[in-house]
């Protein structure tokens, strides 16, 4: 029988010295006896993080300036040498009890990436944003999962790797790794899993936060599904051009200027959608493992 480790646990950590030791005995208690090894990403803490994570026995990988919460998870996942990674917020907020059936649940069903759908917990703000997100996320393109933006996910580790270059270092990072999962019709699946309160220190996800998310999923969407967008664009424009055009030819007052225009940058916009899909088809291509020679 196999004894080598099959997860990896990386929990990424900025200033959360007084959350961590409680955060990291919960998961020892159960990573240990599965020899499951845990990467603390000390994401440039000015407090002592980096001490307390290396005082647990823990492998620690230190930025010494801060990078975001998805540059920690890039160290962090780039760094795993398993078949399987899982990503656990320092806060506490995750129960290490939920690792071992997100694991069970993606070698079950062959999955690539497991979420950690929450249940329970959250504020009335933090529920409507992430309705928000997958609301547009939705409208936008195919996508089953209900908690994007959760924090505990478990990936196949290949995938992962090969996919953190698309991704930002900004707390949008789960939310667009999901979707680039999705986009390379990877299999995706959800899990429940409880959520606590945070075991100390304080959040640092704001308003400003989903403002960037929703920007990076756009970004992400025009990258791989770019007609989503332009098509939709060009289409109001055409709409427009006719609504406002009709009426002025009928009257026999000619043609508008401005309604020319409108069906003109619905032209334009329908082209560079196609220029788009082409350049999107290039990129799917590069990110597909070659075979080799």
């Amino acid at each position: 029988m196999s004894t080598e480790p099959t997860l990896t646990v990386v929990v990424p950590a900025f200033d959360e010295e007084t959350s961590l030791p409680a955060t990291l005995a919960a998961l020892r208690e159960v990573c240990a006896p599965r020899g499951w090894p845990i990467i603390v990403v000390d994401d440039g803490s000015s407090d002592a993080t980096g001490d307390v994570a290396r005082s647990a026995g823990v492998h620690v990988v230190r930025h010494k300036v801060r990078r975001g919460y998805g540059g920690a998870l890039k160290s962090g996942i780039a760094t795993a040498a398993t078949p399987w990674v899982v990503t656990v917020d320092a806060d506490g907020q995750h129960d290490p009890r939920d690792l071992e059936g997100l694991l069970a649940q993606a070698v079950g069903q062959d999955a690539d990436l497991v979420v950690g759908r929450r249940v329970g917990g959250g504020t009335p703000y933090r529920t409507l944003g992430k309705r928000l997100i997958r609301l547009v996320t939705r409208i936008l393109m195919p996508n089953p999962v209900r908690d994007l933006n959760s924090g505990l996910k478990l990936y196949r580790t290949e995938l992962a790797k090969r996919y953190l270059p698309l991704c930002p270092d900004s707390m949008a990072f789960s939310d667009v790794i999901t979707l680039v999962f999705l986009s390379h019709r990877d299999l995706v699946v959800e899990r429940d899993v409880t959520v606590r309160p945070r075991s100390g220190g304080k959040s640092t996800i704001s308003a400003q936060t989903a403002f960037d998310t929703f920007i990076e999923i756009l970004n992400i969407i025009t990258l791989f599904n770019p007609m989503r967008i332009f098509l939709p664009a060009a289409a109001l424009a055409w709409i427009a051009g006719l609504a406002w055009g009709i009426p002025i030819v009928l009257r026999g007052r000619g043609v508008s200027v401005g309604s020319m225009l409108a069906l003109v940058t619905g032209v334009v916009l329908f082209a560079l959608g196609l220029l788009a899909e082409q350049l999107a088809a290039i990129r799917k291509r590069q990110s597909e493992p070659r075979e080799p020679r």
